[in-house]
């Protein structure tokens, strides 16, 4: 059945869907929102999960590096934070950073518990590796697909526990009424019919956005999909501008080749053989925090040492033994996709956009300034990485505040009675679903897509300036206007694959305007923002989070102070 009818009748197709109650909703089926599953299921709340993919597809099945805790003696918790407070150039909030490492190791053991099966050294202890930025190495793995392990595990746990799953299912909106969530309305994909459910409370667990930008890291369903829809709900975004690239992605693909290469021992290397890093990092190298390797390896590219737009990652005199037991994937995916056995050739690397340190606002137990909507994972920013994350804290957040935002969703939804679910909101995404079926469209919105990536890979990449991010949001505006007008060739019901990636990219080009705005409103240099315009971070201005809300249909920055207890800002050096 084609929507090709009168629009009434559209809309009437679209509101056949039905209403289903829950507790509690999470949004997103990767490791944030599974580990904040978990929690609510053993507390006896009805659970559902409501993914785009199914949970096993989510992109925390490409982590592969490892997850951080200080677990040995001769390590701590402190010693973690220090790390990491510096790793974000002093932009993280410290109470949160200190919930981060204090609950890292017993989160640690809960994964054993579960099941989760870890690399382990000659004692029988969980294996550590050195990471970028750390000053011990306390990054727990299991060989290169960390992630990958992880999520099995956790699904298993989901299964066991009785959580509904609503997969191939995606978000259009957030019941909102009164500043407090009410449920959502998604569309099945196999139908393509609207549904409402209700819930007392909602976690957004979405993950990022990398797909705004031409090369990254992120899977096709990284669209910032839970960041645009809580803004659109008068959710609080902050810390937008710092978008973190990884500095070993595989050129054309954007497969990233783990930190743990480099960990392990791997060297970066130029066109001459300089093992260039030790004159921008002396003393860390390889493993200085990502942002200060990526612009390095940009800066030897720029100036003619690089190999084909690349530089080189040596991990040959690790040996094939060694490659082989810990580096497995990587060797795998250096042979398909790039045609270079790591074994006998170095593998050509550069950067390219990987995490979000922005996201959702969010307090230490995923509260957000609405009531009864919470946020964990990638799409909250409860600022533990601040303008920079370290290697190994984005598993590590996802576990740690996926279970807190569980267990405060457990106690809200106890103390909480069900509210009706809002009039007009069905109606409202229903009219505007048939509107995109039905009109002719000026253009193919993939066009739209493919020219938001390039400007915002030209614009608000590794390097920034004034004139360029004035330039790249005037794009992005334009493009808004083009998108209003885009329609689609496929006018099917089910399994639309063309209105997904339509609704997708309505949530990338909201999520690159709030890119944009943060980025040219800071004029300093911290972390993963570098202004060439203004190179010298500014703690007398600048040391305060930006937030972005949408006030009726217009967005506006504000700014809040960061939370420092312990660690005094100080100059970052390698």
């Amino acid at each position: 059945m084609g929507c090709k009818c009168s629009t009434t009748k559209d809309i009437l197709f679209f509101q056949g869907g039905f209403l289903v109650t829950h507790d509690v909703i999470i949004i997103g089926g990767g490791i944030a929102g599974m580990r904040s599953a978990i929690e609510c299921a053993k507390a006896g709340l009805n659970t559902a999960i409501v993914s785009k993919v199914y949970p096993v597809r989510s992109h925390s099945v490409a982590a592969q590096g490892g997850i951080n805790a200080a677990l040995k003696s001769t390590d701590s918790w402190s010693a973690h934070m220090a790390d990491t407070v510096k790793g974000s150039d002093f932009l993280a909030d410290q109470d949160a950073t200190e919930v981060l490492c204090k609950e890292a190791a017993f989160d640690i053991t809960e994964l054993e518990k579960m099941g989760a099966i870890w690399s382990r050294d000659e004692n029988g202890n969980v294996a550590q590796r050195p990471f970028g930025g750390a000053g011990y190495p306390r990054t727990c793995y299991l060989a290169d697909r960390t992630g990958h392990g992880i999520v099995h595990v956790l699904y298993e746990q989901i299964i066991k526990h009785g959580v509904f799953i609503y997969d191939e299912w995606h978000v259009v909106k957030l019941a909102v009424l009164d500043n407090a969530a009410r449920g959502i309305i998604a569309v099945e994909l196999k139908t393509g019919r609207l549904h409402r459910l209700r819930s007392k409370a909602i976690i957004l667990a979405t993950g990022g956005y990398g797909r705004v930008f031409k090369t990254t890291t992120n899977a096709l369903t990284s669209t910032g999909d839970g960041m645009a829809l809580a803004l659109s709900a008068g959710a609080n975004l902050m810390d937008m501008e710092f978008v973190q690239f990884h500095p070993t992605v595989l050129p054309r693909t954007g497969i990233l080749i783990t930190e743990g290469a480099r960990g392990e021992g791997g060297y970066l290397l130029n066109s001459k053989g300089e093992r260039f890093m030790e004159k921008y990092a002396p003393k860390a190298k390889e493993l200085a925090s990502r942002d200060v390797v990526s612009r390095a390896e940009q800066a030897e590219i720029s100036e003619g040492r690089g190999v084909d737009g690349c530089v080189l990652l040596d991990v040959r005199h690790l040996g094939a033994e060694k490659i082989n037991q810990r580096l497995s994937q990587i060797r795998e995916l250096s042979i398909n996709f790039a045609g270079i056995d790591p074994v006998e050739k170095p593998i050509p690397v550069r950067p390219g956009a990987h995490y979000s340190m922005g996201g959702v606002m969010a307090g230490i137990d995923g509260q957000t300034n609405i009531t009864g909507l919470y946020a964990a994972g990638e799409s909250a920013c409860i600022s533990v990485h601040g303008a920079n994350r370290l290697g190994g804290n984005s598993l590590l957040e996802a576990v740690v505040f996926g279970r807190r935002a569980g267990q405060a969703t457990e106690a809200f939804v106890k103390s909480t009675t069900l509210g009706d679910f809002p009039d007009g909101f069905l109606s409202e995404a229903s009219f505007e679903l048939a509107g995109i079926l039905k009109r002719e469209p000026s253009e193919p919105a993939y066009i739209i897509r493919n020219e938001m990536t390039v400007a915002m890979e030209e614009h608000a990449g590794l390097f920034r300036n004034k004139t360029g991010l004035e330039k790249g949001l005037e794009k992005i505006k334009e493009l808004k206007e083009r998108f209003k007008k885009a329609g689609l060739t496929d006018k099917a019901d089910g399994f639309n694959s063309e209105l997904l990636a339509f609704l997708e990219l309505g949530n990338m080009l909201d999520v690159s305007e709030t890119i944009l705005l943060g980025a040219l409103a800071r004029n300093e240099s911290r972390g993963a923002h570098s202004r060439t315009d203004f190179p010298q971070r500014d703690d007398v201005n600048w040391l305060r989070h930006t937030l972005i809300r949408n006030q009726s249909g217009e967005l506006h920055l504000d700014y809040k102070n960061v939370v420092i207890t312990k660690i005094k800002p100080a100059e970052r050096k390698y």
